[in-house]
């Protein structure tokens, strides 16, 4: 008996020494990177959590408050999971109002209620499709007799509030696709592409061909040129998203093709009555009056077809796999139409930071702003962020949250992040770039079975993005050894 405990004992304590010479590793090298002069004037923040041992293994500056960029979607897709359920869809109604009349006419307006369904008219997909989207709810009103429409096309957005950005976001990125903004009746993601012929030779201009989807209601200004072969897209657009005016700026490499650009898309609401009106006239459905918005759902409504979105599952897993912001904003706000009766900001906030009163979890040094982290005013700390997950990893859903990362060196935004990963190690990660900003946050399943809670940020920084990714890859790399 006394050999087999003190076995035990030297094990452990031969386990212990292994742990703490990997710590002090880890150390070493975030100090390293620390001192490397593209780091000197920044700061950087790192924190790993033992979720199967419920401990702290490591910090360095985890206290900090720091923007967290796109890894704020941790929050937002978990939360969603925790209050909406993997099987939740996003419903749009389409209904009528009116009589109709033996020849088929439809004395009376045609409904779109949104629902925020961020998916609704993607181009993604063909089941989801404008053509598809609207050739079902054309079959809809045929179902019901209406070959013409003495009436309008009224849509209704009031799910969410009118204010699609949040007012810290910063102007250079409006206008992009990546900062479209959401709507109670989202469409087409928000968002449209632009086409551009650049010239055959450096700087010459790069006119604005076409957009698509056809028919938008979008009115360009390109000072756009074209630059050197394979210099990719530098084209930033600006305008509001209440204004159909678009400013392009910037260039698009030289080519023998037309180059597209994605832009964010005005008035999706609009556009999607708009676009549905009109594919109703090419198809033989007339309709009388212009679309018009309307702020309350009438009497007498006769719901026509309930389109319902692809599963939450599906949506969160996309949302953090590429870092859709339409699809971050579109939940987070629906989660503040859940619990408070209106979609807002402000109310989605409140909705996450009641989740995380539920996880008992302490707040300070955390802010809450959006849902998708575009906003330079939201805080988190690595220590908070390694906490949360820890808490989530032990919810119902977690196996479903965790499958919606990315697989570092095969999916998502992380594809192409490498790292050298001991064997039998994996790891899943969000990612999180801004001007000036990088940030992880994941789980690593570690050699010995345990996994481990991880959180990077690092702002400030003089360095390329090439370099930054590089050097907290170096970090990972070693984290990736800790049990």
């Amino acid at each position: 008996m006394k050999k087999i405990s003190s076995l035990f004992f030297i094990v452990l304590f031969a386990a212990a020494t292994l742990s703490a010479q990997q710590s002090a590793a880890l150390e070493r090298k975030v100090l390293e990177i620390q001192r490397d002069p593209a780091f000197r004037h920044g700061t950087l923040s790192v924190c790993v959590y033992n979720v199967s041992k419920g401990r702290q293994v490591y910090a360095y500056n985890e206290q900090m408050s720091m923007p967290p960029a796109s890894v704020m979607k941790l929050f937002t897709t978990g939360t969603g999971f925790a209050r909406l359920g993997s099987d939740f869809r996003f419903t749009t109604q389409l209904a009528i109002r009116g009589e109709i009349d033996r020849d088929g006419v439809l004395h009376g307006n045609v409904y779109i209620t949104g629902g925020g369904d961020p998916l609704l008219g993607s181009y993604r997909y063909r089941q989801t499709s404008p053509d598809s989207l609207f050739d079902g709810w054309m079959k809809a009103l045929r179902y019901k007799g209406v070959r013409r429409i003495d009436g309008r096309i009224c849509f209704n957005v009031e799910v969410f509030d009118e204010q699609p950005l949040h007012n810290t976001w910063q102007w250079g990125d409006v206008g992009n696709y990546y900062a479209a903004g959401v709507s109670g009746l989202n469409f087409h993601e928000n968002m449209y592409f632009v086409y551009f012929a650049p010239g055959n030779r450096q700087g010459l201009p790069a006119a604005a061909v076409r957009t698509q989807p056809k028919n938008i209601d979008v009115r360009g200004l390109s000072e756009v040129t074209t630059g050197p072969a394979g210099s990719g897209d530098n084209v930033i657009i600006y305008g509001s998203p209440t204004e159909h005016i678009r400013h392009y700026r910037g260039t698009v490499p030289m080519g023998k093709g037309e180059f597209a650009v994605r832009g964010a898309l005005p008035n999706p609401a609009r556009q999607c009555a708009d676009l549905f009106a009109s594919y109703l006239r090419t198809h033989g459905i007339s309709i009388s009056s212009n679309s018009m918005q309307v702020y309350s759902q009438p009497d007498s409504l006769r719901p026509l077809l309930d389109y319902r979105s692809t599963d939450y599952y599906t949506i969160a897993q996309y949302t953090n796999l590429t870092s859709n912001n339409v699809y971050a904003e579109s939940i987070f706000k629906y989660l503040g139409y859940k619990a408070y009766g209106k979609g807002t900001f402000e109310n989605g906030a409140k909705a996450v930071n009641d989740y995380f009163r539920e996880l008992h979890l302490e707040t300070s040094g955390i802010k809450v702003v959006d849902g998708s982290g575009l906003s330079r005013s939201n805080r988190v700390t690595t220590d908070f962020l390694c906490r949360y997950l820890m808490a989530v990893a032990r919810q119902p859903f977690f196996d479903l949250f965790h499958q919606s990362l990315a697989k570092v060196g095969e999916s998502g935004t992380a594809k192409n992040l490498v790292t050298s990963l001991p064997a039998g190690v994996s790891m899943r990660v969000k990612t999180g770039t801004m001007d000036g900003v990088k940030a992880y946050a994941g789980y690593i399943d570690a050699a010995n079975g345990d996994r481990l809670a991880f959180a990077i940020i690092v702002g400030g920084y003089d360095a390329t993005p090439r370099v930054v990714t590089d050097r907290l890859g170096k970090i990972l790399s070693q984290m990736a050894t800790l049990y």
